[in-house]
C-alpha cells in the first residue's frame, strides 16, 4: 500500500507484525465507520478512537482519510483470479465465481451498498464506485476481449455491454433482491450468454 510500513517491511525480516496489526485494525475501523455514518465519519480522530491505533501512526501511513478508504476498498474488493485456461466457458465461470466471492463477503457487501446508495449524490462515492468496478472486472474484460479477437464471441458486442450482461444479474440478485446463489446459477448464466453471443450460439 502506498506510504504504508507493510509495503516494504523490515529489510530481511518480513513485515512488522505490529504494523500489520495496526493496519488491519485501522482498516476494520474505517469500514465500520463508513457503513455506520458514511464518508464524513471516517476521520483520523474517529478511526483512532475505534481502532486503538494512534493518530500519529494513522497520519504517517494515511495523510488523508480518503487514502484510508481507498486502501480499505482495495482490500475488500480484491478479486482472487483463477488460473486461465483455453476454454472460454470455463474461464468465464471461474471469473464470475471469483467476483461472486467478493460480492458475498458480508462487510464488502455492506460497504458496496453504501457506495452505490451515495454515488448519485456525492462525486467521491461515484469515483470510488467507478474505480472498484474497473478493477474488479478487469480480468473479465480481458477474457472477453481475447475471445472477441479469436472469434469466439461473434458480432460487435461491446465489452462494457458484455460485462454488464454477465455481472449485472449477480449484482441485482445479491444487492437488490438479497438472494443467494446455487451451484448452477453461474454456469447457467454463462451458458445463456454464450448461446446469445458465442460463435456456436
Amino acid at each position: 500500500m502506498t506510504g504504508s510500513s507493510t509495503e516494504k517491511g523490515r529489510v530481511g525480516r518480513g513485515p512488522d507484525p505490529r504494523a500489520e496489526r495496526n493496519r488491519a485494525a485501522a482498516l476494520a475501523a474505517a469500514g465500520d465507520l463508513l457503513i455506520e455514518g458514511g464518508w464524513a465519519e471516517v476521520t483520523h480522530v474517529s478511526v483512532a478512537a475505534r481502532s486503538g491505533v494512534g493518530r500519529t501512526t494513522l497520519y504517517r501511513h494515511w495523510p488523508e482519510p480518503a487514502l484510508l478508504i481507498q486502501e480499505l476498498l482495495a482490500d475488500l474488493f480484491q478479486v482472487e483470479h483463477g488460473a486461465r485456461t483455453a476454454d472460454l466457458r470455463r474461464d468465464l465461470i471461474g471469473e464470475l465465481n471469483a467476483f461472486l466471492d467478493v460480492l458475498c463477503n458480508p462487510k464488502g457487501e455492506r460497504v458496496l451498498r453504501v457506495i452505490i446508495d451515495q454515488a448519485p449524490l456525492d462525486p467521491r462515492y461515484a469515483a470510488v464506485l467507478e474505480s472498484c468496478s474497473r478493477k474488479g472486472t478487469g480480468m473479465l474484460r480481458e477474457i472477453i476481449d481475447e475471445a472477441k479477437s479469436r472469434g469466439e464471441i461473434v458480432g460487435k458486442l461491446d465489452t462494457d455491454v458484455a460485462v454488464d450482461r454477465l455481472i449485472g444479474p449477480l449484482v441485482f440478485r445479491r444487492l437488490v433482491e438479497g438472494g443467494t446463489f446455487g451451484e448452477g446459477y453461474v454456469p447457467e448464466l454463462v451458458d445463456d450468454f454464450l448461446k446469445a453471443h458465442g460463435s456456436a450460439g
